[in-house]
């Protein structure tokens, strides 16, 4: 099983640009929802991120050769493909029926599940205060998002059906990631971010609309343009991070993104209204997120065992 190269460091800074990345994203996903559909989205972020990566891959000489291909299981790079595809289009389907903040609670899920399977995967351990740390991320959550979770149970139907997409947008995202950690033995992690980009691309292909994107106007179409350049970006970071750091300590920061998700949201409702409603903090969301960066910090930075 692939083995982390000690450098956490650097692991933790990649990690952190991956959840600011992550944070703002469902904003600005669902300002370019407005005007586009989720395969057409979908389908321009890969193919972006895909073309970008190439270019930079082939000037500095780092395009994975044919035999670096041959080496890698074409079973996990297939799983990491369909998986993350599906993810994208689900977690898009679910931000379209639900709101940001609610979306991006409920995707937490996936950093959770990543956690606990390389425990059980790759062997990683966690110690005491590290499980206590875990404890404390659970009671922050259950804190912060409260008005949220009584929202799921009053919800309508259509509120309902946005979070169960996101739930299996969380599921089948965390098995990708597993399958990504997994390949960094055969392929370096812009290799395998580039194969599955134009796998991703290619399966999308029959159900986008190209056209629909040269009647945007500047602002959704910056924000299509930004969120493929967020693809490109914040995935890279997150595979480099799965190069360095334990895939249980990497979820762990990455479970801080919804409190980049509600902090943008109010910075963004208050300089325009018309795109973004406002989120209602209260003083137990706040002390919620308090406990979130504490069981994150307790969990990341703890020794191993």
């Amino acid at each position: 099983m692939h083995q982390s190269s000690g450098r956490w460091r650097l692991g933790l800074l990649l990690s952190l640009l991956t959840v600011f990345l992550w944070g703002i994203l469902p904003i600005t996903l669902a300002v370019t929802l407005q005007t586009l559909d989720v395969y057409t989205v979908t389908w321009f972020r890969f193919i972006v991120s895909f073309a970008l990566l190439a270019v930079y891959l082939g000037v500095q000489g780092k395009l994975p050769t044919l035999t670096q291909l041959r080496s890698a299981s074409g079973k996990l790079l297939a799983i990491a493909i369909i998986f993350l595809a599906s993810n994208y289009v689900l977690f898009l389907q679910g931000l379209a029926l639900t709101s940001p903040a609610n979306a991006e609670v409920i995707i937490q899920l996936a950093p959770v599940l990543l956690g606990f399977g390389g425990l059980v995967l790759f062997h990683e351990r966690y110690t005491l205060g590290q499980w206590l740390g875990v404890s404390v991320l659970i009671v922050g959550f259950l804190l912060f998002f409260h008005e949220q979770l009584n929202n799921l149970i009053t919800a309508r139907d259509e509120y309902l059906l946005g979070t169960s997409l996101t739930v299996l947008a969380a599921i089948v995202w965390a098995i990708y990631a597993l399958a990504q950690k997994q390949l960094l033995q055969s392929l370096s992690s812009a290799s395998i971010m580039l194969i599955i980009y134009g796998g991703c691309a290619l399966l999308f292909t029959p159900f986008a609309h190209p056209n629909t994107i040269f009647t945007l106007d500047f602002l959704h179409g910056g924000m299509l343009f930004f969120c493929a350049l967020n693809t490109l970006i914040a995935y890279g970071a997150f595979a480099e991070a799965l190069e360095h750091w334990e895939a249980s300590r990497v979820s762990a920061v990455l479970a801080t993104a919804p409190i980049v998700t509600l902090i943008s949201v109010e910075v963004v409702s208050v300089m325009a209204r018309n795109l973004i409603a406002p989120e209602r903090l209260t003083l137990t969301g706040i002390l919620g997120a308090v406990l979130v960066v504490c069981g994150c910090v307790a969990i990341a930075l703890g020794k191993s065992n």
